[in-house]
């Protein structure tokens, strides 16, 4: 007979076998909603999937969340599972995300011991920053209200199942940019008599690295990079136009505003100086991802009663997480678990022979349910 842990690794490899990219997670939404009306739960399905289990006759909810999406990335991987989707896989642990989450809510259905309400929400398109915003304008805090909110991301290179998370910033935010430059091109042998968009836009990048170095406090953590620079220029023909394309991490709202309003003024001052004309975008699409300060003392008392090697205090991370709009909404948590060191466990996250830890699923399973307990606590 198989055991819990057995159906927990199958079914997470299951995952694996079969990504999704971000909205258009079909078959994993199916699965995720089938396996969750199995247990009896309330189950709706929209952008995401949302299930709902209540016990006793508390009025206090609390939300767990898990991301369902893959990445355009061709797995590399040597394991018996590898993904049959040709260039998807799941090289962020999403699959594992899921698994805890539905073996925490099989375990609880089971047997409760909370009294209040539990939302489990599986949400699509995580890594574009766009699927929390889409459950959220679909009205899913009004259709399922509760009171905080949590969600789980392994990381590579922390020893197995070691539980962090601290008060405030944990996560980045991510602004995508775009420069377009307009000069004039013209014969790469008479350079006088145009206005070379390739140099003007080196210029330009060179300007934009004194944002962080010259123009934000030390130690603020913010991270400028253009990483891509595009022209019409050919072998012997100057370009006319360039655009500069780049990433923005910043740890408060504060230092991103600032960093847009610097951006914007380096790029009109380089377009002046060199007499061409010059257009800015700069979107955010992860705010910074705050966490709330008693949703995170819960999580460390939670780690700490599974005795999980705990670090309460840990420095934010520089990647993004969309949790951030669920944990804007609502009072919310955001921790890590250790995925491991060694092996395709300590690889980056989003390489492509990176690989969920199937040793967390348990840990996940026990921490997700204390957590539950915890926070609504069955009356006596």
């Amino acid at each position: 007979m198989e055991s819990n842990q057995e159906k927990l690794v199958a079914l997470r490899q299951d995952f694996h076998r079969f990504p999704e990219l971000g909205f258009d997670e079909t078959r994993t939404k199916a699965k995720v909603a089938e396996f969750l009306r199995d247990l009896g739960l309330d189950v709706h399905e929209g952008v995401g999937v949302v299930g709902v289990l209540k016990a006793g006759t508390g009025n206090r909810a609390v939300g767990l969340r898990a991301d369902m999406d893959a990445l355009p990335i061709h797995e590399t991987s040597q394991h018996d599972y590898p993904s049959e989707t040709d260039g998807v896989m799941h090289a962020c642990g999403h699959d594992g995300h899921m698994t805890m989450l539905l073996g925490a809510a099989q375990e609880l259905a089971a047997d409760p011991g909370f009294d209040g309400t539990i939302v489990f929400l599986f949400q699509p398109n995580e890594e574009h920053g766009l699927g929390a915003r889409a459950m959220i304008d679909e009205g899913i805090l009004e259709q399922f209200p509760v009171d905080e909110i949590y969600a789980i991301h392994n990381l590579p290179g922390a020893p197995v199942g070691q539980i962090s998370t601290r008060t405030g910033l944990i996560c980045s935010s991510e602004s995508l940019f775009e420069i377009a430059i307009t000069g004039q091109g013209g014969h790469a042998s008479m350079p006088q008599a145009g206005r070379d968009a390739i140099t003007i836009g080196a210029d330009m990048v060179q300007a934009l690295q004194t944002i962080v170095s010259r123009k934000l406090a030390p130690g603020a953590g913010a991270v400028v990079s253009v990483t891509e620079f595009l022209t019409d220029g050919q072998r012997n023909v100057l370009p006319g136009h360039a655009t500069l394309k780049g990433d923005v991490r910043a740890r408060s709202p504060e230092d991103r505003i600032t960093i847009e309003g610097l951006m914007r003024e380096i790029a009109r001052g380089v377009a002046i100086a060199h007499g061409v004309s010059v257009d800015v975008t700069f979107n955010t699409e992860f705010i910074e991802t705050i966490n709330a300060e008693e949703p995170t003392q819960a999580v460390v008392r939670t780690a700490r009663s599974i005795g999980a090697d705990t670090i309460p205090d840990r420095q934010p991370m520089s990647f993004s997480e969309d949790f951030a709009h669920f944990s804007a909404a609502v009072p919310g948590c955001f921790l890590l678990m250790g995925n491991g060191e060694t092996g395709p466990h300590g690889q980056p996250l989003h390489s492509s022979d990176y690989d969920f830890n199937d040793e967390l699923l348990l840990l996940g399973v026990d921490f997700w349910t204390a957590l539950a307990r915890d926070r609504l606590p069955a009356r006596d």
